[in-house]
């Protein structure tokens, strides 16, 4: 890829507006050449500014500085346009969109792509940029990059931007800060809606495909799910025939469903989106396991497959593209378990044995991951997940 860099270096540009101005300044008379000397810089500067390269950027080895991505006005011809939902007529101006420039990334998260099996579970937890206190307990509990039985677990939070002018900055200066620290999240310059969740899924695959190709399995879920990733590990490692280079998608399993057409739900797909009137088997976005085999088959099949708002749905679909399906996994439970009334709900013997259940409060999640972890912890045999 061949780009065009710009010919006068800005610094020497700068520098020589400095020497200039010290000079012109210092005559009283020279106001007009004052006036001169700065349309002259202006133009210089908007000649520059018009040498940008005509393709995307190379910045390094691993980022890649996309063009701002432009609304697709001719979304207004689609029939009952203007009658949608805000949200969801931005969803249509920009779903032609599959890349946005990066603002955090980590390329040897996983040791580089030659380094990667070392990976055997890799954490991916979509995080909106306000929610630090979710990121903080998970970095301490279940997240924390660690080996188990000799197993390597990494993490990665994924995220886009949030608010408007100084509530941006301020998010954005408080990713800078924790990935400064911790070294664990991937941030790409696109607004983090819930709509926007299978953007963030797309772009994390690229992401995974570049710098993560032979990494064993994934844990892709939410900020406020319980994930036991020990048992996760035990469960993974013990799969005949499988080390991560076979198919695997298990969680917990939804098919017979299809769009919800009520425009009150948070969930709401009009036909404008989505004509078909079913969807195929997905598992429940809040979290779910997968091989990497399977995470790039995903990823190439999501270059052919329209955007879908439902990012779990949206798995979903390129599954079934590859000929391939999810499975349910009875110790996932995003849409949680019933516990009768008099138990309580927080017993830790209630978990010990679970994989992931959706949702926790950082508080609770701190203290259940220690109280499972607890050596001393006894239960008796009437414990057991509740359907």
């Amino acid at each position: 890829m061949k780009i065009r860099y710009a010919k006068k270096p800005l610094f020497l540009v700068l520098g020589a507006l400095g020497i200039l101005m010290v000079h012109l300044f210092t005559d009283s008379n020279n106001s007009q050449k004052v006036q001169v000397f700065r349309k002259k810089f202006q133009e210089s500067v908007e000649s520059d500014a018009e040498e940008k390269p005509t393709q995307p950027a190379k910045v390094n080895s691993y980022v890649y500085s996309w063009p701002k991505c432009e609304r697709n006005m001719s979304a207004v011809n689609i029939s009952g346009f203007s009658s949608l939902p805000e949200h969801i007529q931005n969803f249509l101006y920009y779903r032609h969109c599959r890349h946005f420039p990066m603002l955090l990334d980590i390329p040897n998260k996983c040791g580089g792509p030659e380094k990667s099996s070392e990976v055997f579970l890799l954490l991916v937890i979509k995080s909106s940029p306000g929610n630090y206190e979710r990121r903080e307990v998970l970095r301490k509990t279940w997240a924390e990059e660690r080996q188990h039985d000799g197993l390597w677990i990494r993490r990665i939070f994924i995220s886009g931007t949030a608010g408007e002018d100084q509530q941006r900055k301020r998010f954005d200066r408080l990713l800078q800060v924790e990935h400064k620290l911790y070294r664990d999240i991937l941030q790409w310059d696109f607004a983090d809606s819930f709509f926007n969740l299978t953007l963030k899924q797309i772009l994390f695959l690229e992401w995974a495909e570049r710098n993560c190709p032979n990494v064993r399995f994934l844990m892709n879920g939410d900020d406020d799910v319980f994930a036991h990733t020990n048992n996760m590990v035990e469960y993974l490692h013990s799969l005949q025939d499988n080390d991560g280079s076979k198919h695997l998608f298990t969680g917990h399993l939804i098919h017979y469903v299809g769009p919800i057409r009520s425009p009150g739900s948070k969930y709401y797909v009009p036909v404008q989106v989505e004509e078909s009137n079913s969807y195929p088997p997905y598992c429940g976005g809040g979290g779910f396991l997968l091989s990497g085999y399977t995470a790039s088959v995903i990823y190439n099949m999501s270059k052919s497959i329209v955007l879908l708002p439902i990012d779990d749905v949206y798995m979903g679909m390129c599954l079934a593209k590859a000929g391939l399906g999810p499975e349910a996994h009875p110790l996932v439970r995003t849409a949680g378990f019933h516990i009768p009334s008099k138990e309580d709900a927080y017993d830790p013997c209630f978990y010990r044995h679970v994989l992931l259940v959706h949702q926790f409060h950082p508080m609770h999640m701190f203290l259940m991951w220690n109280q499972v972890l607890n050596p001393n912890l006894k239960c008796s045999n009437s414990f057991e997940i509740l359907t």
